[in-house]
């Protein structure tokens, strides 16, 4: 009788461990979908709130009769001096480096604000979405592929009702990889290594399976991880977990509606208790304020980085002997470095730079 007994608790305690693991399992299981979903909606709204941003700009920029006049009377050195005042400015007040560029009707850089040599070059053969422009009027913002890839917010410019080009606001997801990144998510911008044909400053990019990475200031922590996953399952299911980490993917999609690349949000599961359980609120991504959460994240990425220690002036001179597996590297911390100077000052710096070359050969 007390076998029987003893069989019967053993058994229902068996039971209840069973059904407590799978409920357990389900609500987990929930909760990541659930997290999922809310990653896609708050990159939808942060792309929707940049893309609006860079347009407001661009709209300014297009009433600019200073511009306008400039581009009329093709006075190029005039058009670049304005964008550049105008760029400078906002930085100085707000902290926001902006890119601006004019572009002629002829689909040629008449000027740009971070630079004044490349004016008169052609840009047609890589922007392919101004076609957009020859059955439309309206200003457009969207994720296009250029030489690079990036958000640009494309506003037409008129006088007295004369086409004369468009002014472009031109961003590269560095404020929304380092929004995610805030909260201890890491985001890859992913481009379909196709379209490198197109996205010509990017062939020497990183790439991850069949993409190239777009964004430069991601976390290289998680790339092992990330060139090891089936993308094919990723893309299928929207989330794997793998090497302890939760992988998910959302499709990249161009003005017209387009493919052309993905999304891909990886959080480490040690982080999944930050946030918040899907019946808590529906905005649980504001619950990740934790300080010590962006701290760990932070160091995470920027723990392999051995070039952060380094002044801009010595990365001029490092640039020859940097081995090709850590060229990447080695550049998005120089970009970041160098964009704290003035263009003159970048022209000092390399003017400055003792140029030694080795020839290789035999005497005869």
């Amino acid at each position: 009788m007390l076998k029987k007994i003893i069989i019967f608790f053993a058994g229902a305690i068996l039971i209840v461990l069973f059904v407590a693991l799978y409920y357990k399992n389900e609500v987990k299981e929930e909760k990541i979908y659930h997290i999922m979903d809310q990653m896609r909606l708050t990159l939808d709204s942060q792309l929707k709130s940049h893309q609006m941003e860079d347009l407001e700009v661009a709209l300014l920029l297009s009433k600019n009769e200073g511009l306008i006049n400039a581009l009329e009377n093709d006075d190029e050195d005039l058009g670049y001096k304005i964008l550049d005042n105008i760029t400078k400015s906002i930085q100085e007040n707000t902290g926001v480096r902006m890119r601006a560029q004019i572009i002629t009707k002829e689909l040629n850089i008449f000027a740009r604000s971070w630079d004044d040599i490349y004016a008169g070059m052609p840009i047609g053969d890589y922007r392919l979405d101004l076609k957009y422009f020859n059955t439309h009027t309206n200003p457009r913002t969207s994720i296009e592929i250029g030489r690079r890839l990036g958000i640009k917010a494309t506003v037409p410019i008129y006088k007295n009702g004369n086409f004369l080009g468009f002014v472009e606001v031109i961003s590269f997801f560095k404020s929304i990889t380092d929004f995610f990144s805030s909260m201890g998510v890491d985001l890859y911008v992913l481009l379909d290594v196709k379209h490198t044909d197109t996205a010509v400053l990017m062939m020497e990019n990183l790439t991850i399976d069949e993409y190239v990475l777009s964004n430069r200031n991601y976390n290289y922590a998680h790339l092992r991880t990330l060139n090891h996953i089936d993308f094919k399952e990723l893309k299928l299911n929207g989330v794997v977990y793998a090497n302890k980490k939760y992988i998910f993917y959302e499709n990249m999609k161009d003005g017209n509606g387009k493919i052309i690349g993905g999304f891909v949000f990886v959080l480490p599961k040690r982080y999944l208790d930050y946030f918040r359980n899907p019946e808590d609120d529906i905005s649980f991504l504001i619950n990740v304020t934790r300080s010590s959460l962006y701290d760990v994240s932070k160091e995470e990425k920027y723990e392999n980085n051995i070039y952060k220690d380094y002044s801009a002036k010595s990365m001029v001179y490092l640039q020859d002997v940097i081995d090709k597996e850590d060229r990447q590297l080695f550049l998005d911390e120089a970009y970041e470095k160098f964009d704290k100077y003035s263009k003159d000052e970048l022209i000092q710096m390399m003017l400055d730079r003792k140029i030694v070359k080795k020839i290789d050969g035999k005497i005869k």
